[in-house]
């Protein structure tokens, strides 16, 4: 799991890659149980620069946000988008936002799914470029938790 770091180490990385002229999109979220749409959404973000960092929110965060939840542990969640070639970094975050975290990298670009208002979105005060990506109905989380409940 090379690709999950901490701040420390993911401030080093980011820095070296945008002293290298490199364009470093961030993107946020549970990424509970990685569907299609995740994959989809994470390869679009992935084109809109040359890093893609991921700020997952820790079991801890997931809880705040999301009661009952996560489904999958914080360290299960890493690996597996660790895992997928489109993503660069992913380190964890135990607040409600990753406001800190993004404040601290200062990311080129910023990327949440369409379901996010670009006003909306956390940290757009700080990202040269903030950008909601289009969201693909019929496939998320919720619905795939409320599928597995009926069966």
């Amino acid at each position: 799991m090379h690709k999950v770091l901490d701040w420390k180490e993911l401030k080093t990385k980011i820095d070296e890659a945008k002293a290298a002229g490199r364009k470093v999109v961030f993107t946020n979220g549970c990424f509970d149980i990685i569907h299609a749409g995740h994959v989809r959404y994470l390869r679009e973000a992935k084109k809109l620069g040359n890093v893609l960092v991921i700020g997952l929110n820790s079991d801890k965060s997931v809880s705040i946000i999301k009661p009952g939840r996560p489904v999958n542990p914080q360290d299960h969640r890493a690996e597996i988008l660790s895992s997928l070639e489109m993503v660069d970094y992913v380190t964890l975050f135990d607040e409600e936002t990753p406001y800190e975290l993004i404040k601290m990298l200062k990311p080129d670009v910023l990327v949440k799914g369409g379901d996010w208002k670009k006003e909306d979105i956390v940290g757009s005060d700080i990202a040269k470029e903030t950008r909601s990506l289009p969201y693909i109905k019929g496939i998320s989380t919720t619905e795939i938790i409320e599928k597995i409940k009926k069966l």
